[in-house]
Protein backbone atom coordinates (compact mmCIF):
# COMPACT_ATOMS: atom_id res chain seq x y z
CA UNK A 1 0.00 0.00 0.00
CA UNK A 2 1.31 3.17 -0.96
CA UNK A 3 1.63 5.67 1.84
CA UNK A 4 -0.95 7.76 2.43
CA UNK A 5 0.38 10.65 4.57
CA UNK A 6 -1.27 14.32 3.63
CA UNK A 7 1.79 16.09 1.77
CA UNK A 8 1.92 19.97 2.43
CA UNK A 9 -0.17 21.91 -0.31
CA UNK A 10 2.62 24.15 -2.74
CA UNK A 11 2.78 27.95 -1.37
CA UNK A 12 1.94 30.11 -3.94
CA UNK A 13 1.62 33.74 -4.26
CA UNK A 14 4.63 36.32 -3.54
CA UNK A 15 6.92 33.45 -1.11
CA UNK A 16 10.12 33.35 -2.73
CA UNK A 17 11.06 30.28 -4.24
CA UNK A 18 14.95 29.43 -3.59
CA UNK A 19 16.52 29.09 -7.63
CA UNK A 20 13.47 31.61 -8.62
CA UNK A 21 14.34 34.91 -10.11
CA UNK A 22 12.73 37.57 -7.82
CA UNK A 23 10.07 39.29 -8.93
CA UNK A 24 10.12 42.87 -10.95
CA UNK A 25 9.27 45.58 -8.95
CA UNK A 26 6.08 47.49 -9.60
CA UNK A 27 6.03 50.61 -12.43
CA UNK A 28 6.05 53.44 -11.07
CA UNK A 29 2.95 55.44 -11.65
CA UNK A 30 3.60 58.34 -14.60
CA UNK A 31 3.99 61.95 -12.94
CA UNK A 32 0.64 63.07 -11.97
CA UNK A 33 -1.57 60.57 -12.68
CA UNK A 34 -4.14 59.69 -14.79
CA UNK A 35 -5.99 63.23 -13.42
CA UNK A 36 -3.56 65.41 -14.98
CA UNK A 37 -3.80 64.30 -18.43
CA UNK A 38 -7.58 64.83 -18.40
CA UNK A 39 -7.48 68.47 -16.64
CA UNK A 40 -5.50 69.17 -19.22
CA UNK A 41 -8.15 67.91 -21.64
CA UNK A 42 -10.74 69.79 -19.55
CA UNK A 43 -9.16 72.76 -20.01
CA UNK A 44 -8.42 72.37 -23.92
CA UNK A 45 -12.60 71.61 -24.32
CA UNK A 46 -13.06 75.03 -22.23
CA UNK A 47 -11.55 77.10 -24.78
CA UNK A 48 -14.37 77.27 -27.55
CA UNK A 49 -16.93 78.39 -24.85
CA UNK A 50 -15.30 81.44 -23.75
CA UNK A 51 -13.75 82.65 -27.17
CA UNK A 52 -17.33 84.40 -28.48
CA UNK A 53 -16.95 86.03 -24.85
CA UNK A 54 -13.75 87.17 -25.66
CA UNK A 55 -14.76 88.18 -29.20
CA UNK A 56 -17.81 89.92 -28.21
CA UNK A 57 -15.51 92.47 -25.84
CA UNK A 58 -13.42 92.72 -28.39
CA UNK A 59 -15.30 93.90 -30.73
CA UNK A 60 -17.85 95.86 -28.17
CA UNK A 61 -15.06 97.08 -25.77
CA UNK A 62 -11.27 96.74 -26.99
CA UNK A 63 -12.40 98.47 -30.67
CA UNK A 64 -14.20 101.57 -29.20
CA UNK A 65 -11.61 102.04 -26.73
CA UNK A 66 -8.59 101.66 -29.00
CA UNK A 67 -10.44 103.92 -31.52
CA UNK A 68 -11.02 106.53 -28.65
CA UNK A 69 -7.17 106.53 -27.22
CA UNK A 70 -6.03 106.78 -30.83
CA UNK A 71 -8.02 109.43 -32.07
CA UNK A 72 -7.35 111.43 -28.52
CA UNK A 73 -3.45 111.47 -29.52
CA UNK A 74 -4.34 112.59 -33.16
CA UNK A 75 -4.37 115.94 -34.87
CA UNK A 76 -5.34 116.21 -38.26
CA UNK A 77 -3.49 118.99 -40.50
CA UNK A 78 -6.56 120.26 -42.67
CA UNK A 79 -4.03 121.47 -45.32
CA UNK A 80 -2.57 117.96 -46.29
CA UNK A 81 -5.19 115.87 -44.81
CA UNK A 82 -2.19 114.09 -42.79
CA UNK A 83 -2.69 112.35 -38.96
CA UNK A 84 -0.11 112.74 -36.50
CA UNK A 85 0.99 112.14 -33.08
CA UNK A 86 0.29 115.20 -30.52
CA UNK A 87 -0.76 115.85 -27.21
CA UNK A 88 -2.96 118.96 -28.12
CA UNK A 89 -6.33 117.39 -27.84
CA UNK A 90 -5.81 115.86 -24.19
CA UNK A 91 -4.22 119.13 -23.04
CA UNK A 92 -6.81 121.41 -24.77
CA UNK A 93 -9.47 118.77 -23.06
CA UNK A 94 -7.68 119.99 -19.87
CA UNK A 95 -7.68 123.63 -20.40
CA UNK A 96 -10.29 126.82 -20.63
CA UNK A 97 -14.09 125.69 -21.09
CA UNK A 98 -13.70 122.16 -21.39
CA UNK A 99 -11.69 122.15 -17.95
CA UNK A 100 -14.55 123.94 -16.26
CA UNK A 101 -17.34 121.49 -17.86
CA UNK A 102 -15.19 118.56 -16.43
CA UNK A 103 -14.76 120.39 -13.13
CA UNK A 104 -19.10 121.10 -13.55
CA UNK A 105 -19.60 117.64 -13.94
CA UNK A 106 -17.69 116.04 -10.74
CA UNK A 107 -19.33 118.75 -8.80
CA UNK A 108 -22.64 118.26 -9.43
CA UNK A 109 -21.66 114.41 -9.17
CA UNK A 110 -20.27 114.64 -5.61
CA UNK A 111 -23.01 116.58 -4.30
CA UNK A 112 -25.59 113.82 -5.94
CA UNK A 113 -23.38 111.33 -4.39
CA UNK A 114 -23.62 112.46 -1.04
CA UNK A 115 -26.94 113.34 -1.31
CA UNK A 116 -28.41 110.30 -2.70
CA UNK A 117 -25.96 108.12 -0.13
CA UNK A 118 -27.58 109.77 2.99
CA UNK A 119 -30.91 109.86 1.86
CA UNK A 120 -30.88 106.28 0.25
CA UNK A 121 -29.52 104.39 3.30
CA UNK A 122 -31.81 106.31 5.74
CA UNK A 123 -35.15 104.90 3.93
CA UNK A 124 -33.57 101.71 3.39
CA UNK A 125 -32.55 101.30 7.42
CA UNK A 126 -36.58 102.50 7.68
CA UNK A 127 -37.60 99.74 5.23
CA UNK A 128 -35.44 97.00 7.14
CA UNK A 129 -36.33 98.06 10.20
CA UNK A 130 -40.54 98.16 9.79
CA UNK A 131 -42.98 95.82 11.07
CA UNK A 132 -44.82 95.28 7.94
CA UNK A 133 -43.28 93.60 4.96
CA UNK A 134 -45.61 94.59 2.49
CA UNK A 135 -44.14 98.34 3.29
CA UNK A 136 -40.85 96.53 2.24
CA UNK A 137 -42.13 95.11 -0.87
CA UNK A 138 -43.74 98.12 -2.19
CA UNK A 139 -40.69 100.08 -1.71
CA UNK A 140 -38.13 98.01 -3.88
CA UNK A 141 -40.88 97.59 -6.06
CA UNK A 142 -40.92 101.38 -6.78
CA UNK A 143 -37.44 102.08 -6.27
CA UNK A 144 -36.32 99.30 -8.94
CA UNK A 145 -38.71 101.44 -11.25
CA UNK A 146 -37.52 104.98 -10.28
CA UNK A 147 -34.14 103.81 -10.43
CA UNK A 148 -34.31 103.28 -14.53
CA UNK A 149 -36.60 106.50 -14.76
CA UNK A 150 -34.31 109.04 -16.49
CA UNK A 151 -32.97 110.36 -19.18
CA UNK A 152 -35.30 112.58 -21.73
CA UNK A 153 -38.25 110.92 -19.93
CA UNK A 154 -37.18 112.22 -16.73
CA UNK A 155 -36.43 116.16 -18.03
CA UNK A 156 -39.51 116.08 -19.67
CA UNK A 157 -41.68 115.39 -16.32
CA UNK A 158 -39.62 118.12 -14.31
CA UNK A 159 -39.92 120.56 -16.97
CA UNK A 160 -44.04 120.17 -16.91
CA UNK A 161 -44.08 120.02 -12.84
CA UNK A 162 -41.21 122.64 -11.85
CA UNK A 163 -40.66 124.59 -14.91
CA UNK A 164 -41.00 127.89 -15.49
CA UNK A 165 -44.80 127.52 -16.28
CA UNK A 166 -45.03 124.09 -14.74
CA UNK A 167 -48.03 123.29 -12.33
CA UNK A 168 -46.03 123.10 -8.86
CA UNK A 169 -44.46 125.90 -9.97
CA UNK A 170 -47.83 128.27 -10.46
CA UNK A 171 -49.44 126.44 -8.01
CA UNK A 172 -46.85 127.22 -5.18
CA UNK A 173 -45.29 130.50 -6.75
CA UNK A 174 -42.01 128.96 -6.64
CA UNK A 175 -41.32 131.49 -9.17
CA UNK A 176 -41.13 134.59 -6.49
CA UNK A 177 -38.58 132.67 -4.22
CA UNK A 178 -35.88 132.88 -6.83
CA UNK A 179 -36.39 128.69 -7.73
CA UNK A 180 -35.05 127.73 -10.99
CA UNK A 181 -35.11 123.68 -12.36
CA UNK A 182 -32.42 124.94 -15.73
CA UNK A 183 -29.92 125.56 -12.91
CA UNK A 184 -27.59 123.70 -10.68
CA UNK A 185 -29.83 123.06 -7.70
CA UNK A 186 -32.76 121.68 -10.40
CA UNK A 187 -30.26 119.70 -11.76
CA UNK A 188 -29.37 118.00 -8.52
CA UNK A 189 -33.26 117.63 -7.76
CA UNK A 190 -33.56 115.87 -11.20
CA UNK A 191 -30.25 113.35 -10.37
CA UNK A 192 -31.89 112.75 -6.82
CA UNK A 193 -35.05 111.33 -8.45
CA UNK A 194 -33.47 108.18 -9.93
CA UNK A 195 -30.43 107.61 -7.47
CA UNK A 196 -31.87 108.05 -4.72
CA UNK A 197 -34.18 104.78 -4.93
CA UNK A 198 -30.67 103.25 -6.82
CA UNK A 199 -29.33 103.88 -3.59
CA UNK A 200 -32.13 102.33 -1.17
CA UNK A 201 -31.81 99.27 -3.63
CA UNK A 202 -27.57 99.11 -3.29
CA UNK A 203 -27.48 99.48 0.10
CA UNK A 204 -30.61 96.85 1.34
CA UNK A 205 -28.32 93.84 1.31
CA UNK A 206 -25.99 95.65 3.95
CA UNK A 207 -28.47 96.52 6.26
CA UNK A 208 -29.77 93.12 5.71
CA UNK A 209 -26.65 91.64 6.46
CA UNK A 210 -26.57 93.33 10.06
CA UNK A 211 -26.67 90.24 12.87
CA UNK A 212 -29.20 91.07 15.09
CA UNK A 213 -27.16 89.19 17.56
CA UNK A 214 -24.72 92.20 17.62
CA UNK A 215 -27.10 94.36 18.58
CA UNK A 216 -28.13 91.96 21.86
CA UNK A 217 -24.94 91.17 22.47
CA UNK A 218 -23.85 95.01 22.74
CA UNK A 219 -27.03 95.73 24.89
CA UNK A 220 -26.32 92.74 27.18
CA UNK A 221 -23.03 94.73 27.83
CA UNK A 222 -24.31 97.63 28.73
CA UNK A 223 -24.17 99.82 25.33
CA UNK A 224 -27.01 102.09 24.25
CA UNK A 225 -28.26 102.03 20.65
CA UNK A 226 -26.57 105.36 19.56
CA UNK A 227 -23.02 103.54 20.92
CA UNK A 228 -24.23 100.01 18.60
CA UNK A 229 -24.28 101.99 15.80
CA UNK A 230 -21.34 104.24 16.65
CA UNK A 231 -19.09 101.06 17.40
CA UNK A 232 -20.40 98.36 15.49
CA UNK A 233 -22.77 99.24 13.06
CA UNK A 234 -21.43 102.37 11.36
CA UNK A 235 -17.63 100.57 11.38
CA UNK A 236 -19.41 96.78 9.65
CA UNK A 237 -21.79 99.42 6.76
CA UNK A 238 -18.67 101.58 6.16
CA UNK A 239 -17.77 99.59 2.87
CA UNK A 240 -20.76 99.40 1.57
CA UNK A 241 -21.96 103.09 2.27
CA UNK A 242 -18.77 104.02 0.71
CA UNK A 243 -19.05 101.67 -2.13
CA UNK A 244 -22.41 103.18 -2.82
CA UNK A 245 -21.38 106.57 -2.71
CA UNK A 246 -18.96 105.86 -5.36
CA UNK A 247 -21.74 103.84 -7.89
CA UNK A 248 -23.73 107.03 -6.92
CA UNK A 249 -20.16 108.88 -8.44
CA UNK A 250 -20.20 107.20 -11.61
CA UNK A 251 -23.82 107.23 -12.14
CA UNK A 252 -23.93 110.53 -11.82
CA UNK A 253 -20.94 111.45 -13.95
CA UNK A 254 -21.98 109.48 -16.95
CA UNK A 255 -25.64 110.85 -17.14
CA UNK A 256 -26.57 112.82 -20.34
CA UNK A 257 -29.74 112.88 -21.82
CA UNK A 258 -31.92 114.40 -18.36
CA UNK A 259 -28.99 117.45 -18.63
CA UNK A 260 -29.14 118.27 -22.29
CA UNK A 261 -33.37 117.97 -22.34
CA UNK A 262 -33.17 120.39 -18.95
CA UNK A 263 -30.52 123.04 -19.18
CA UNK A 264 -28.74 122.25 -22.50
CA UNK A 265 -25.60 124.12 -22.69
CA UNK A 266 -26.13 126.69 -20.03
CA UNK A 267 -24.60 124.54 -17.53
CA UNK A 268 -20.93 123.41 -18.29
CA UNK A 269 -20.88 120.10 -17.78
CA UNK A 270 -18.56 117.14 -19.89
CA UNK A 271 -21.08 115.02 -21.39
CA UNK A 272 -23.11 117.94 -22.55
CA UNK A 273 -19.60 119.29 -24.24
CA UNK A 274 -18.71 116.09 -25.58
CA UNK A 275 -21.54 115.65 -27.59
CA UNK A 276 -21.57 119.15 -28.93
CA UNK A 277 -18.20 118.84 -30.19
CA UNK A 278 -19.00 115.46 -32.01
CA UNK A 279 -22.20 117.46 -33.60
CA UNK A 280 -19.89 120.01 -34.44
CA UNK A 281 -22.16 123.05 -32.45
CA UNK A 282 -19.71 124.64 -31.62
CA UNK A 283 -16.21 124.17 -33.99
CA UNK A 284 -16.13 121.92 -36.92
CA UNK A 285 -13.96 119.25 -36.93
CA UNK A 286 -13.15 118.66 -33.28
CA UNK A 287 -14.18 115.51 -33.10
CA UNK A 288 -10.98 114.37 -31.75
CA UNK A 289 -10.92 116.89 -29.21
CA UNK A 290 -14.38 114.76 -27.69
CA UNK A 291 -12.64 111.85 -28.34
CA UNK A 292 -10.13 113.42 -25.96
CA UNK A 293 -12.87 114.35 -23.52
CA UNK A 294 -14.24 111.02 -23.54
CA UNK A 295 -10.69 109.18 -22.07
CA UNK A 296 -10.72 111.73 -19.38
CA UNK A 297 -14.30 110.23 -18.46
CA UNK A 298 -13.13 106.64 -18.57
CA UNK A 299 -9.64 107.96 -16.84
CA UNK A 300 -11.94 108.80 -13.94
CA UNK A 301 -14.45 105.91 -14.29
CA UNK A 302 -11.49 103.42 -14.05
CA UNK A 303 -10.86 105.37 -10.99
CA UNK A 304 -13.81 104.50 -9.70
CA UNK A 305 -13.93 100.88 -10.26
CA UNK A 306 -10.68 100.90 -9.00
CA UNK A 307 -12.27 102.08 -5.46
CA UNK A 308 -15.82 100.35 -5.86
CA UNK A 309 -14.00 96.84 -6.32
CA UNK A 310 -11.81 96.73 -3.11
CA UNK A 311 -14.86 98.11 -1.16
CA UNK A 312 -17.14 95.45 -2.18
CA UNK A 313 -15.49 92.59 -1.65
CA UNK A 314 -14.29 94.27 1.78
CA UNK A 315 -18.15 94.40 2.50
CA UNK A 316 -19.11 90.92 1.64
CA UNK A 317 -16.06 89.70 3.82
CA UNK A 318 -18.28 91.28 6.91
CA UNK A 319 -21.90 90.92 5.55
CA UNK A 320 -21.43 87.72 3.65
Amino acid sequence: MPDQTALPAPVTGSVPVAGAAAPAPPAPAAAGGDGAPRRRGARRHRWPVVVPFFAFLAVCFGLPAGTMVYGAFTVLDPESGASRFSTENVSGSLSGAYATGLTGSVELSVVTALLATVIGTLIAQAVVTSPRPALRGIVVSASGVLANFSGAPLAFAFIATLGTTGTVTQLLHLDRTGFSLYSFTGLVLAYLYFMVPLMVVTVLPALDGLRSQWQEAAASCGATRGQYWRHVGVPVLTPSLLGGAVLMFGTAFASHATAAVMVGSSQPLITIQIANALNGNVLVGQENLALAMSLNMVVIALLVMAVQIPLQRRSARWLG
